[in-house]
């Protein structure tokens, strides 16, 4: 096994996908922020408004924002026009916050890196949003769950 971003040479090279097909390719990621009780007796509010702004409803843009702008952040990734992102984050006592991100495109290379990017953007986008009431919050997690499209189709176990 080779890996993809790495020439004959061993130096970073872009994949070619000149001579790949468009497909519908789709892609979910999963975060979870673990939370200290005083974080989620706040949040749990129904979305609490800190001085920055309701925290959730601010990760799940910042998180769709991030998700469009991937090929900005990580190197070698593809420009994709994103055709659909979602983030959904749930609240859950005993994990915190589980955020996940789903991504559509037709495009000729997957969106794994667009929905990982969103996931995590969105955690920190929470972490940084809640450290005034506790630092004692952790990011944990972050992984692809699902992609449909191109060579082979991939679900977590």
């Amino acid at each position: 096994m080779t890996l993809s971003h790495v020439n004959r040479k061993n130096r970073p090279a872009m994949v070619n996908v000149s001579a790949k097909k468009i497909t519908h390719r789709t892609a979910r990621a999963r975060a979870i922020v673990a939370l200290p009780r005083a974080v989620l007796a706040e949040i749990g509010k129904d979305d609490v408004r800190s001085r920055k702004g309701p925290v959730l409803q601010t990760a799940i843009v910042a998180g769709i924002m991030a998700a469009r702008r991937t090929s900005e952040l990580i190197p070698l990734c593809h420009p994709i026009a994103i055709e659909d992102c979602a983030i959904d984050i749930s609240l859950d006592r005993k994990n915190g916050a589980v955020i996940e991100c789903s991504v559509e495109a037709h495009h000729k290379t997957g969106v794994e890196m667009e929905a990982l990017t969103g996931a995590a953007v969105a955690a920190l986008t929470i972490y940084d949003m809640c450290k005034g009431v506790s630092h004692d919050i952790v990011i944990k997690d972050l992984r692809l769950i699902e992609k449909t499209g191109g060579k082979r189709d991939y679900k977590a176990r």
